[in-house]
C-alpha cells in the first residue's frame, strides 16, 4: 500500500522484454531511509511491483504482461523518468490517500490553464471509471495522490500545485501524454456494497412494469 506522496524521480537505465514481459532497471535516490531490498514493494509511475535484484545505484523489477496492457509501462524506453514511491510502513505519515499500485485504466491529459501559481489539468478517462471520480474526491495519476477539482461525465481536472510540478513528472506533461489512473478504493467499495440494494429496489419497480403490460 502507498500513499501517493512521491518519493524521488527514477531513470529508466534499461527495459528488456522477455517471456511476454519486461524488465526495467531503475536508477533512483533519496529513496527514505535504507537500502532498497530485493522482495519489496515500489510504485513506478502508480505500478505497484516487486524488486527482484539490486545492486550499482539501481534495481531491477519485473512488469507482468497484464501489467503491461493495462499501463504505460510498456512504453517505457531508457532515459524516461518515472515517479517512484516505496511502500507504506504503519509509522508513516498519511500525506496522501490508499493508493494500492493497482492501476484501474489509462487517463489522458486534454489541456493545462494557468491557475495563480498553480496550473490545472483536465484529464479525459474511460467512461467506465468516471463514475467513481467526484469533486473534492482522490484520484492517483502515475502514482501522485491529486483531489479532484472537478469533474463532467467525460473529463475530470486537477491543480496541481508549484511543488508538485517540480518534484514529479507531471510537471513535463504535453497534451495528449497518457497516465496511469487508479481511482479511490474506498469509493469501489461502497460501490459493491451498495449494489445488493439497487437491486432490491429495482425489482418491485420492474414487477410493477410486468403487471402493466399484461393488464
Amino acid at each position: 500500500m502507498f500513499t501517493g506522496i512521491v518519493q524521488a524521480l527514477g531513470t529508466i537505465r534499461r527495459a528488456r522484454h522477455d517471456h511476454g514481459g519486461t524488465l526495467l532497471t531503475i536508477a533512483a535516490r533519496g529513496l527514505g531511509a535504507g537500502p532498497v531490498r530485493h522482495g519489496e514493494s515500489i510504485a513506478v509511475d502508480g505500478v505497484c511491483l516487486t524488486v527482484e535484484t539490486t545492486g550499482r545505484g539501481a534495481f531491477q523489477l519485473r512488469a507482468a504482461p497484464e501489467t503491461l496492457r493495462r499501463t504505460t509501462l510498456g512504453a517505457m524506453r531508457p532515459g524516461s523518468t518515472v515517479n517512484l514511491e516505496r511502500s507504506l510502513r504503519p509509522v508513516d505519515r498519511m500525506g496522501g490517500h490508499f493508493v494500492f499500485g493497482h492501476v484501474d485504466g489509462i487517463a489522458r491529459l486534454v489541456r493545462t490553464a494557468p491557475d495563480g501559481d498553480a496550473v490545472l489539468y483536465t484529464f479525459a478517462a474511460p467512461p467506465r471509471l468516471m463514475h467513481y471520480l467526484v469533486e473534492k474526491g482522490s484520484v492517483a495519476l502515475n502514482g501522485v495522490s491529486l483531489t479532484v477539482f472537478a469533474c463532467t461525465s467525460r473529463t475530470f481536472t486537477v491543480s496541481l500545485i508549484p511543488y508538485t510540478i517540480r518534484h514529479t513528472t507531471l510537471g513535463s506533461l504535453r497534451s495528449g501524454a497518457r497516465l496511469n489512473l487508479e481511482t479511490d478504493m474506498l469509493a469501489r467499495y461502497a460501490e459493491r456494497g451498495a449494489s445488493p440494494h439497487r437491486r432490491a429496489r429495482a425489482r418491485p419497480a420492474r414487477r410493477a412494469r410486468s403487471r402493466a403490460r399484461r393488464s
